[in-house]
């Protein structure tokens, strides 16, 4: 995912991140034999169409087009290329689109994974929570020793810049992750996709209250119509989601 943010433009990572609700059905459905219905399957895209809505990936209101599109060439080589990637079609694909698809597919497998071991199997869903942080800190220590970060550690201390503040994040990131345990052992994965995409809706609305959002710097932030037509959609997919469930 960490490659794939790089080339690609901040609204493509964002729509194909957002497919990572539908991946974990998908790998629900091979993994656990969990089968979603026609109504379910309806609501996963409607959740997918809330989440682009709320990230103004789909305005909801009419833009003039520019007078000039850029024009799209294609190189000696064969491949399309265009302004808006910023180089080959070749490089946004493979260094940009596939890495993302193949993150977002591979956090739905996890979630279908963990979904089973820890309804499945019985296992406690705090055990394994420290049982993937370990995981994840041995992974991050070893990508210190060639990354650039880890180059900036080494010379000016793993601490600096910290304040009183830092811990705030670091706090709520480890309560979140607790917390993922216990919605997934109890709602499953594929709720905990709905459950995320409420929380882009509940981060706007205090980004509202705080007034910083769309360069409202004057305390009176509004919530916006992308943000209020996006929550209803996600909440009506999560109605249609749970009160329509396959009888297989």
């Amino acid at each position: 995912s960490l490659v794939g943010y790089k080339n690609p433009p901040a609204v493509t990572f964002n729509v194909l991140n957002q497919t990572k609700t539908l991946s974990a059905a998908l790998c629900c459905y091979f993994v656990m034999g969990r089968v979603q219905s026609k109504v379910q399957i309806a609501s996963l895209f409607l959740l997918l169409l809330s989440a682009l809505v709320l990230e103004k990936i789909i305005p909801l209101h009419l833009r003039p087009l520019p007078r000039h599109q850029p024009a799209e060439t294609e190189t000696d080589a064969g491949e399309l290329t265009s302004n808006q990637y910023g180089g080959s079609f070749k490089t946004h694909f493979l260094g940009g689109v596939l890495p993302v698809l193949v993150a977002s597919f591979t956090s739905g497998l996890a979630g279908a994974l963990t979904q089973r071991s820890l309804q499945q199997h019985g296992r406690n869903s705090y055990l394994l929570t420290m049982e993937l942080s370990t995981a994840s800190l041995l992974v991050l220590l070893l990508s210190l020793v060639k990354s650039p970060d880890g180059r900036k550690i080494r010379k000016e201390g793993f601490w600096k810049g910290w304040t009183a503040k830092t811990w705030f994040p670091v706090a709520t990131n480890a309560a979140g992750g607790i917390l993922v345990g216990l919605v997934t052992k109890y709602a499953g994965s594929v709720r905990k996709g709905f459950a995320l995409i409420m929380g882009l809706f509940l981060s706007g609305v205090f980004q509202a209250m705080t007034g910083k959002i769309d360069g409202d710097d004057d305390g009176s932030g509004v919530v916006t119509r992308e943000q209020i037509v996006g929550g209803i959609m996600a909440a009506v997919s999560l109605w249609l989601h749970s009160s329509f469930p396959s009888n297989r």
